[in-house]
């Protein structure tokens, strides 16, 4: 089991066009290529363990992709999807299993959907119990809620469902699903969730409309057009270092190429909330809006997030190491997904600050943190990249050290790189 260990370097002003690209997009991209019938050429696609998964899985449904020497994909599709004779591996990923679980729902064969022991974990009946009422047939572990999962394709009714959660994997499913529907369906959530998939489906040319939390989905009957896209950098990814500028005063960290969609940048207009000076430039718009984003460090008070959770699940762990480091208290409400990640984020997230020093309250749905002097520990990633990623940023404020930290690997590869140019850093 690798180790980090990570120290301050003190004040820093760090600025880079190399964090990671999206994996949320990239995912997408692999997928969505299959929805053609002419080559999608995708530049900047993330070379992390969890996307190149997928891209090996759309290669065993019959996919043909070149890789040029700048990085460029050329995903041809095939001419129907092929019945592969292996499972499935979609290694740590619960965006690729639930996308492809309404995908392949639709296409002629059979196919087994499996992960890491963490991905074959989370509950998936949030996505085939709504599955399987329009006919699909998807089984699995538990009546279908545990990887591995078999899927085998059939013809779908089109639907109407209000989904009782806001999540992005759930939605996408659903549509991908309806996009081979037998009508037109629709699909309602409670909060709206991140809305890639209709963006780029759109611009697919699908009849994907949305209108606040509906979205109406038209059955194509024809392929869609390819993609040609340049996957902007990861929001998420790139917030685990606007927390590093955030915690550290007069500090700064300038992120280029970012993706600068709404649903996605919820976590650092908290950290302004909080008191962190931070300013989104938007360079261009075409699927999404994309940029930069500078934050500097200033003074940082405790804050309620109770709003919009489904904006910024994947960044609270992150949050929380700025809200150790705030003045007063901070609360997070409604956030009960962070129990079915990659670990039990809320419960990791306590134990790891508590070890810190750090006042932690815990709830069913979230917690708060008693803001305070963050305490040099030893920590425990728990198998979730985002943990361990939360607390090595920490490292540029106290010394961290941080245990099973392969985990960092499966979204963002060059992380420790990076780390490196504004704390001390050990393996």
């Amino acid at each position: 089991m690798k180790t980090l260990h990570v120290n301050p370097k003190g004040h820093f002003s760090f600025t880079t066009d190399q964090i990671a690209s999206d994996k949320s997009i990239s995912h997408r991209c692999a997928i969505f290529s299959l929805l053609s019938d002419r080559p999608s050429i995708i530049q900047n696609y993330l070379p992390a363990e969890d996307t190149l998964c997928t891209l090996s899985i759309v290669q065993s449904l019959g996919a043909q992709v070149e890789k040029a020497i700048d990085g460029t994909l050329t995903i041809m599709p095939p001419l129907s999807i092929v019945e592969p004779p292996l499972i499935l591996d979609c290694g740590n990923s619960g965006t690729a299993i639930r996308l492809l679980m309404g995908f392949l729902s639709t296409c002629k064969g059979f196919f087994v959907l499996y992960g890491d022991q963490y991905l074959c974990s989370r509950p998936m009946r949030r996505v085939a119990d709504p599955l399987r009422s329009i006919g699909a047939q998807i089984d699995g572990r538990s009546n279908g809620n545990y990887a591995p999962l078999g899927i085998r394709g059939e013809t779908l009714k089109a639907f109407h469902y209000e989904s009782k959660i806001a999540s992005a994997q759930v939605k996408s499913a659903l549509i991908l699903a309806a996009l081979q529907a037998d009508g037109i369906s629709t699909f309602s959530e409670p909060e709206l969730s991140r809305d890639h998939s209709e963006r780029m489906l759109r611009g697919m040319g699908a009849n994907v409309i949305s209108k606040g939390l509906h979205v109406t989905i038209h059955p194509q009957s024809s392929p869609l057009k390819p993609l040609h896209m340049k996957v902007p950098n990861d929001p998420s990814s790139g917030f685990f270092f606007a927390v590093a500028a955030a915690i550290n005063f007069g500090s700064s960290v300038t992120l280029h190429n970012m993706l600068l969609n709404p649903t996605r940048i919820e976590a650092y207009n908290v950290l302004k909330r909080m008191g962190a000076e931070v300013v989104f430039i938007e360079k261009e718009n075409v699927y999404e809006s994309v940029g930069d984003i500078i934050i500097t460090g200033k003074e940082l008070h405790g804050v309620e997030v109770s709003e919009n959770i489904s904006w910024l699940i994947d960044e609270l762990p992150a949050l929380s190491i700025a809200f150790a480091c705030a003045k007063g208290k901070s609360l997070v409400k409604n956030a009960g997904e962070l129990r079915v990640k990659e670990s039990d984020r809320i419960s990791s997230v306590v134990k790891n600050l508590r070890l810190c020093g750090i006042d932690v309250e815990e709830f069913e749905d979230g917690y708060e943190v008693s803001g305070g002097a963050l305490k040099s520990a030893t920590i425990n990633s728990f198998g979730d990249h985002r943990i361990a990623m939360s607390f090595a940023i920490a490292g540029t404020r106290v010394p961290m050290k941080i245990e099973d930290i392969e985990c960092i690997n499966t979204s963002f590869p060059n992380f420790i790189e990076l780390l490196s140019q504004i704390g001390e850093v050990e393996q």
